[in-house]
This record gives C-alpha cells, structure tokens and sequence, in this order.
C-alpha cells in the first residue's frame, strides 16, 4: 500500500520579496515526515523576449522584479556589452558598479530593517499583530528611522544616474547614458559618514543579538554545505570576477571564469515548483547543492577589499570553524558587513576622478552571437546568457537568479524547523513564522526567480496520511 500522510498548507509566506507556499506532510504519528517549498509562479521572460533585439533586453528584463532592477539591468548591460564584442570605458565600468552598490545598500536595508528585524526584536512567537515594521516603528523609531534613511540613500543614488529609484535606465549596450556631476558626487560624499555610522551601530546590534540568543540561533535551519559568489584575486567581488565554490570544510573546490557557468552550473527541476534547482554539475544534484547570497559570498572569498568589512569579517570569522560559519540566522551577520562594504567600496568610486569623466560609451560595428553578463545581485549570483541573429534579434535567453540558487538550501531549512517545532495539525503561530524567517533569511525575491506575472500569495498546507488536506493557512 502507498505511504498515507497528513498535510499542512502555510499559504501565503508574507515578508518576503513575492509569495510562495509551504506545504508540511504529517507521518501516521503525526510527526513531520516531509516538506516542500514551492514557487508557483509562471516563468515568462525567457519565452517573450524571444525575437526582441539585444539592445531592449537592459529595458525589458528590470520588469522582472520592483525590488532589484539594478540587478537586471547591469547583469543584462553586460551580456549586451559581450554580443556587441566591446571593453566598455573606466568611466562608464565605475559608474555602473556606483549604482550597484546603491543597489545592494538599499535592498540589503530593506531586507534587515523592513522584513526580518521584526522578528528578532519581539520575538517568533510574539503577537503578528505587533510583530511587523510597524510594530518597530512604534518600539524602536531610532533604528526604524535608520532603515528607512539607508534605504533610501542607496534610492537617491540609483535615481540620480538612472533618472528613477525603481526601474531606472542608465546602462547601454557599451556604456552608461550619463556620468555623475560634482556637485551630485559630493552631496553623496557628504551623506556617507552618517550611513556608515549607522551601519557599524547595527552590525554591533546583530552580534548583541546572535550572542544572546547562543544556541538557538546558531541550531536555527543549519547545515553544513558549500558555498559560491564572485571573487577578484580571492576577495569579494560584487560586480564583475570569477565564480568561486567552496566546500563546507574550507576548501576551494573550483574556480572559473563567469562566462564558463554552464560547464560547471546545471538546473534540477521538480513537478511542484517553477523555482529551478541549480547545482554544481561535477558533483551532482543534490550532492552539488551550494549557497548563494551575503551567507554564500562571505563564506566564499578570502576576505573583504575595503578596511572596515575586512576587520568586521575577521571577528565573523571566528565563531565557525575552518573560517566557514554556517548558521543560517548569521546571514544577517553577513548582509550587514556587506552593506558596510558596499558604503566602503562606494565612497571609493566617488574619490575616484574617472567618476565625473565624460568617455561614456564605445561603439561596435560587429556582433557576437552570444553574450553573457553575471552580477552578484543582493540575493546572490545573478546570470543572463543571451543568444542572438546576425542582425541582433534574440534567440534564446538563459537566466539563472540568485533565489533559485538557495532554493535547496531554502527546502532544507524549512524542513529542519518543520521537523522540530510541528507535531500534529494543531500549529503554533510560532512555529508558522520560524519556517518563515527560514526563507526571509535568504532574503529570497520569487517574482524574480520565476519572472513571474501578477499576484503572488503564499499558503501551507497540512495534509494527513491519507493525503487529505486537513488544514491550510493563508497569510499576506
């Protein structure tokens, strides 16, 4: 006879950039025996932007998500860059990575600040109707204030070169359309020792945080595992470098060119999600699972490139083992040194006299037939590869987003605090929001990874061993 079970929907997830929903199946003891992370959305922009040219795709792919469009829109400028065959100017590689790193300050401070903050503030079984970023805005405005004002620094900067904080238009194929003026350089220059001040508070607030809670949050959702992201000469790159992967134990297991992925990358597919499983092919899937994201890079690199992080990384370092932490909930550990390194790193760019140079753009008279642009979005390793006519309509596209990425890592963790905190269909809000916070963890962004159209909910579920749904919760 097949195995009889019991089922728990949790549908929508909420504080997480788009909707999933987790579906949790119960033994005939009613202990937790398995549990699935989907992502139901359907995948699009690979299809339609079929027979689009080349040129439209840094317009077109933004529209993939509100939350990082940057991300898209660079990953795309550079695969464009690569068709066109072309070197694009000093100038115009430092304007680019400048809006990169408002990019990362902005949506890391939405992700801490915003979505997973409430949660270490009051607590995972605190009152839902408290435990949201009103919630911090009422208890804690100082540290609300914060969030907000990096959030929106990072904004104002991605505006001022792109036109517009969401969807903004300043990488083309070859270049940027406009450099930054003096006066906009210093006003940022300006603003940038009140952000990293700010940041440093916070990083002190996090490590208060981890060290309080011990135990409990180096147990919560961890797992030893490999981990990958951009590295230049063995330190952390965000913008352009080679693809590092490291084992769980230290070592490096392979280093490669970005435009090498699909030698080394592959994607797993299961029937109940649209959400891919990409892996390290040598080893398999799931053997050859990884993680991605601020967790991913850290563990990934040797070390920081600028002062501040690096020292930050140094004591980060020193609570795993082989200088590689793998406690999930040190994520946020990890997005916060990164955000000081993104501040760091652009405080370099804007003393960097090209910034204000006016060699924007280079020309081509010849196309490639294909072209590949890899980023580290603020979500991890970001991948567009696209194929082209001879007249530069596209073929094929090929994207890999940072989400897909961890979802592995995502259904693991999911299922470790499933297994530990559900026994039986009656289930705490605690328990609901722990599965929760697993996935805000990894700051996942599901309207990307699936390019999805329209509205995203998410629920779990919780069917019986006769595969009857004996409970689904709906939030968002």
């Amino acid at each position: 006879m097949p195995k009889e079970r019991k089922t728990i929907v949790v549908n929508p997830i909420t504080r997480i950039e788009g909707h999933g929903k987790i579906t949790v199946y119960l033994d005939e003891s009613g202990n937790v025996d398995e549990t699935r992370f989907h992502v139901t959305q359907f995948r699009g922009f690979e299809a339609f932007c079929k027979g689009r040219d080349f040129r439209e795709m840094p317009v077109i792919t933004p529209r993939i998500c509100g939350i990082c469009p940057v991300s898209h829109h660079l990953a795309s400028a550079k695969a464009c860059d690569a068709i066109l065959g072309v070197t694009i100017t000093p100038t115009a590689h430092k304007l680019r990575e400048l809006m990169h790193m408002g990019q990362i300050v902005q949506s890391h401070a939405l992700s801490f600040f915003h979505l997973s903050s409430p949660d270490l503030l009051f607590g995972f079984d605190a009152d839902p109707a408290v435990r949201h970023v009103g919630g911090v805005a009422r208890d804690f405005p100082e540290l609300a204030k914060r969030g907000i004002f990096m959030r929106k620094f990072g904004q104002e900067l991605i505006k001022t070169l792109g036109g517009k904080k969401v969807h903004p238009w300043h990488s083309i194929p070859g270049g940027v359309n406009r450099s930054i003026k003096v006066e906009e350089r210093d006003l940022f220059l300006k603003g940038l020792p009140e952000q990293k001040e700010a940041i440093k508070a916070t990083i002190e607030l996090i490590r208060k945080y981890l060290e309080d809670n011990g135990e409990e949050a180096k147990k919560f959702a961890s797992f030893e595992s490999s981990y990958l992201g951009l590295v230049k000469g063995g330190k952390l790159e965000l913008f352009d470098g080679d693809i590092r992967l490291r084992g769980p134990r230290g070592r490096i297991t392979d280093e490669f060119p970005d435009v090498d992925y699909l030698d080394h990358i592959g994607e797993h597919v299961e029937p109940w999600s649209y959400l891919k499983f990409p892996f390290y092919r040598s080893l398999g899937f799931p053997q050859g699972s990884y993680r991605v994201g601020p967790l991913g890079r850290v563990n990934a690199c040797d070390d920081f490139a600028t002062p501040e992080a690096s020292k930050e990384l140094k004591r980060f370092r020193e609570l795993g083992e082989d200088g590689i932490v793998h406690y999930t909930m040190y994520t946020h550990y990890a997005r916060l040194m990164e955000t000081l390194y993104a501040l760091e790193r652009m405080e370099e760019l804007l003393l960097d006299e090209d910034i204000t140079g006016s060699d924007l753009r280079v020309s081509s008279k010849g196309l490639q037939p294909e072209g590949i642009g890899v980023i580290e979005a603020p979500r991890g390793t970001l991948i567009h590869h696209y194929q082209v006519d001879e007249v530069g309509s596209v073929k094929a596209v090929n994207l890999i987003v940072a989400t897909g990425h961890n979802n592995y890592a995502m259904n693991k963790g999911v299922e470790m605090v499933a297994k530990e905190f559900i026994h039986g269909a009656d289930v705490k809000e605690g328990a609901l929001n722990r599965m929760e916070h697993v996935i805000r963890c990894y700051d996942p962004c599901l309207s990307c990874s699936t390019h999805a159209v329209g509205k995203m909910p998410l629920k779990v579920s919780i069917v019986d061993v006769e595969g009857r749904e004996i409970r689904e919760i709906l939030k968002g």
